[in-house]
């Protein structure tokens, strides 16, 4: 393999929180007094800042209004939750098929590993030393590590720094149009993973290296 590191986005990319999410925002709507979203519209925000997935479900852009969802969002289920609520998001929360498999192979390939997603950095670590596969990664950067969210490429920049990396020598993998676009502003090369909601279609107006069907199409594909 040509690559020093592969980054990851996570949620739909190699995690999935869809129960937590979908009940954050269901408990966040009840409390503004909006009817709760499906699990189905829940699902197309996924990978979205929460003030924007907010203002995706409602078409309100009023920026107190979303920082007050988010403070719900955070409160409910999200950092600021305590006890069974934290839980729904830490424990609720699956690794999707193939990805122990993946992040395993490249470890042990000696390609670097990192994720780089809009979800809390400390939210992604518990759910992985809940899972015991913290071993699998070598850095985490998540949405609030950060001063600008993805598609601006900042959290690529982080990780590239911190692991003594350049663009060039890095795979960056992620679900959406949001990945994609983080990816060909940090320089990265690019492969869609169609686990989340967004079709093969919405991926042709940005470079990428490859479309994976799935974590086990891309482990194939780097031919691990």
């Amino acid at each position: 393999m040509s690559y020093q590191a592969v980054f990851f986005d996570f949620d739909y990319t190699l995690g999935d929180s869809t129960p937590a999410i979908a009940e954050g925002y269901r408990r966040g709507f009840a409390a503004l007094g909006l009817a709760a979203p499906t699990v189905e519209q829940v699902r197309a925000t996924v990978g979205m800042k929460l003030e924007d997935g907010y203002t995706f479900l409602t078409g309100d852009t009023n920026p107190a209004h979303q920082a007050r969802f988010h403070l719900l969002f955070a409160d409910s289920v999200g950092v600021n939750a305590q006890g069974e609520d934290r839980k729904l998001m830490i424990e609720g929360t699956v690794l999707l098929p193939g990805a122990a498999e993946l992040l395993g192979a490249l470890k042990k390939a000696g390609v670097h590993t990192a994720i780089v997603s809009t979800k809390p950095g400390d939210t992604i670590r518990q759910i992985f030393a809940h899972q015991g596969k913290m071993e699998l990664l070598d850095l985490i950067i998540g949405g609030d590590e950060v001063h600008r969210n993805k598609p601006d490429p900042e959290g690529l920049q982080i990780a590239l720094d911190r692991l003594g990396l350049t663009a060039g020598q890095v795979l960056f993998c992620g679900d959406t149009v949001i990945d994609a676009a983080t990816a060909q502003a940090g320089g990265c090369d690019f492969c869609a993973v169609l686990n989340g909601t967004t079709p093969r279609e919405a991926f042709a107006g940005f470079p990428y290296v490859h479309i994976a069907d799935d974590l086990d199409d891309l482990k194939r594909w780097l031919k691990l």
